[in-house]
């Protein structure tokens, strides 16, 4: 099928119990089910997007945030229910009060690099109405005369995830893009280079090109409630380095917040705040657990 290969596999709706079983299983542990969050005063928030479209009228009340995500499962298509949702997440959240940092509501985006596999690939530094900046990795080119694409090289990978980012805040419903915090999905059920000796750095030039663009729109800008708006990491050590590798200190992902999956229970994701962020200079900020098939996050203390 054409651009299947853009497809997440999991998202960040089911990232988390998904890595929850891979734990378990190695393990040899049986998975429980965690009871819901009991209303504390703990700082947590709730995750949703696509698979939630249907339930909407059972998610839980009173969160102090809520983070949405703007695709539908793939990379270059639309959360069918984001209107409804980021509604719900202006309403229906509490707002985390004097928290120097956490919005009450954020946004997060799929990522992928598909290469030529993918339904659509730059063959320039120009798309539509956009011109991407060729400064850090120079211009990217078609392969050939009459070629409609370039190669998967690092200026075409930057370009892809630009354009991606791009899409993500001007065609799939985000009014005032600028005004939010955005969180980048990075998981190995996406679509990214393997195999080659450069596969990392492709992934990292896409990433970086998606870092590039957000903070075009967001650098001082604030959210409504008035939290500084940017772009962050969301993924686990394991899955973050197979698919980005080592992070060099002149990359924009350098020192980008951390946002990390894979706890079963809000203890867990208390204590994954003590782990190091995933990339050089970063900080974990929030961290994520599954509760009764849904997605939570807690806000870890400022260092």
């Amino acid at each position: 099928m054409t651009g299947a290969l853009d497809m997440t596999g999991f998202g960040i709706r089911m990232a988390g119990a998904f890595l929850v079983l891979i734990g378990l299983f190695a393990t040899g542990i049986a998975p429980v089910a965690a009871a819901p969050p009991s209303q504390s005063k703990d700082p947590v928030g709730i995750d949703i997007s696509w698979p939630q479209c249907d339930k909407m009228n059972t998610l839980p009340l009173g969160q102090a945030f809520a983070i949405v995500g703007v695709n539908g499962g793939l990379a270059n298509n639309n959360n069918p229910c984001f209107a409804a949702q980021i509604e719900w997440a202006k309403t229906k959240t509490t707002g985390t009060g004097n928290h120097p940092a956490q919005p009450q509501v954020s946004l997060y985006v799929n990522t992928a690099n598909p290469g030529h596999e993918g339904s659509w690939w730059p063959w320039s530094n120009v798309y539509k109405d956009v011109v991407v900046p060729p400064d850090r990795y120079g211009e990217c080119g078609p392969e050939f005369e009459g070629a409609t694409r370039g190669p998967v090289n690092l200026a075409c990978s930057f370009v892809y995830g630009y354009v991606r980012a791009y899409e993500d805040a001007t065609i799939r419903g985000v009014t005032d893009p600028g005004s939010y915090f955005w969180w980048l999905d990075v998981e190995t059920g996406n679509s990214w280079q393997a195999g080659e000796p450069n596969s990392t750095a492709l992934n990292r030039a896409t990433l970086e090109g998606m870092v590039d663009y957000f903070k075009t729109i967001t650098t001082n800008h604030k959210t409504a409630d008035l939290k500084p708006a940017g772009v962050g990491i969301y993924s686990t050590s394991n899955q973050w380095g197979t698919i980005a590798g080592a992070v060099p200190s002149s990359s924009p992902l350098t020192g980008l917040p951390s946002w990390l999956a894979g706890a079963r229970t809000l203890r867990g994701a208390k204590s994954n705040c003590s782990l190091p962020g995933l990339t050089p200079g970063s900080r974990v900020t929030l961290t994520q657990y599954v509760s009764a098939g849904l997605d939570y996050d807690y806000i870890c203390p400022s260092k």
